[in-house]
C-alpha cells in the first residue's frame, strides 16, 4: 500500500515530529511536511488557486493511505492542518474529480498531546471528512508527551500499531 505522511506542525524537532520520524522508521511512506507549501486559507471567491495546495493534492491522489500527523493544540488540530483541511473544499467546487479521486483510499491519524488520550473532539473532524470524501478512516496512534516524546513510554503502543498493520 503506498502511504503519505502529511506532517502539519510549526516545531521542526517537537513531539509530532519525532512520531513520525519514528513510524519512518517502521514504515516506509513518504512525507509531505506542510511547511514546504504555501497554502492560502479557503476563499469562496477561489482567488488562492495560485498558492501549493491543488499540486499537493494532485500529488497526494495517488496514494493509497493518507497520514494526517498533527500535535493536539486546544482540542484541535494544528492551525496548518487546520487550512489543509479546510482547502478540502476546493475539492468539492472546483476540482470536482480531485475530490472523487479520494473515495475509496484510507486514513489514519498521527498525533502528540497533553491529554491521557485524544480527545474525540480532535479525532471527529478527522473522521467526518473522511466519511464526507468516501475514505475509510483506520484510526489514530496517539501519545501523550506531557514534556518530550521519549520513545521508552510509547514503544509498545507504537510497536503493537506496526504490527498491526503488516
Amino acid at each position: 500500500m503506498k502511504t503519505a505522511i502529511i506532517l502539519a506542525t510549526s516545531r521542526a524537532d517537537g513531539n509530532t515530529h519525532q512520531l513520525v520520524d519514528l513510524y519512518l522508521k517502521h514504515q516506509p511512506c513518504d512525507l509531505f511536511n506542510l511547511k514546504d507549501y504555501v497554502i492560502s486559507p479557503y476563499d469562496y471567491q477561489h482567488n488562492n488557486q495560485n498558492d501549493d495546495f491543488i499540486t499537493l493534492i494532485n500529488v497526494l491522489v495517488k496514494y493509497d493511505h493518507l497520514i494526517f500527523a498533527t500535535p493536539v493544540y486546544w482540542y484541535a488540530m494544528s492551525a496548518q492542518m487546520k487550512l489543509f483541511v479546510d482547502r478540502l473544499s476546493d475539492l468539492l467546487t472546483i476540482e470536482k474529480a480531485l475530490g472523487r479521486a479520494l473515495n475509496g483510499k484510507s486514513c489514519s491519524i498521527l498525533a502528540t498531546g497533553t491529554d491521557t488520550k485524544a480527545p474525540d473532539c480532535f479525532i471527529e473532524p478527522f473522521k467526518l471528512t473522511a466519511k464526507y470524501f468516501g475514505i475509510d478512516y483506520t484510526g489514530i496512534l496517539y501519545c501523550c508527551c506531557r514534556e518530550n516524546f521519549i520513545v521508552e513510554e510509547h514503544i509498545t503502543k507504537i510497536e503493537a500499531t506496526f504490527s498491526k498493520e503488516n
